[in-house]
């Protein structure tokens, strides 16, 4: 009996140990050069804790991978929160595959034998300045016209693209916001018509309806 129990044990930390929890400060660093397969969940999710072990499981399959990365993210840490946030996860547990800066959702099988299928045929390299080999020649310009910026200069063009984004990000916030006025008023100018026609006889009507029909029955 014990010696089961010490098996299990060693099996719970070797998974412990090849896991791979993403945050927002080691996710640039952990996904560098690679294809990923990510799942994003929450401890208490009923879901994410079934599926947990054959998770565990397909991390340690491809623990050793330079170019595959197998991970999860915990939306309800503080490091992982960003990364949910930043991919506008919006249930547990989310999949999401791909070229790390550009991820997709993934929407086939959950169990083990299918995701590790999945992940096999589809973590392939990418075109990235860790597999300049894989680029074609405009890419490959490109990747080398940024590396040699330098980190500095490289950050500036990052700051002022991320920065587009934001403004991008604004204007939608606006629009919606907009939106959802003219959907308000639009509302209450409808409730205030319909209120208006009732008033002015639908309402009378009906309960002399009501009353009719009642006077109907009666008699019958």
């Amino acid at each position: 009996m014990m010696k089961v129990f010490a098996l299990t044990l060693l099996g719970l930390l070797a998974n412990a140990a090849t896991a791979i929890e993403l945050t927002a400060d080691n996710y640039d660093f952990e996904s560098e050069g690679k294809t990923v397969l990510i799942k994003f969940f929450a401890p208490w999710c009923a879901h994410c804790k079934k599926m947990k072990p054959d998770w565990d499981k397909l991390m340690a399959e491809f623990e050793d991978s330079k170019t595959q990365l197998v991970a999860e993210v915990d939306c309800t840490s503080d490091g992982g929160k960003p990364l949910c946030e930043a991919n506008n996860i919006r249930g547990y547990p989310t999949l999401k595959w791909g070229d790390p800066a550009e991820l997709e959702d993934y929407s086939g099988g959950r169990d083990l034998e299918t995701l590790k299928t999945f992940a096999q045929e589809n973590l392939k390299p990418l075109c990235s300045p860790t597999h300049m080999e894989l680029c074609d020649k405009d890419h490959q310009t490109e990747i080398k016209k940024y590396l040699g910026m330098g980190a500095k200069k490289l950050q500036k063009q990052i700051d002022a693209k991320q920065k587009e984004v934001s403004k991008v990000e604004a204007d939608f916030k606006k629009q919606t916001e907009q939106l959802q006025k003219q959907y308000k008023d639009a509302t209450a100018k409808k409730d205030e018509k319909i209120a208006k026609i009732k008033r002015d006889g639908l309402s009378l009507m009906e309960k002399c309806m009501i009353s009719l029909k009642k006077k109907v029955h009666d008699e019958l």
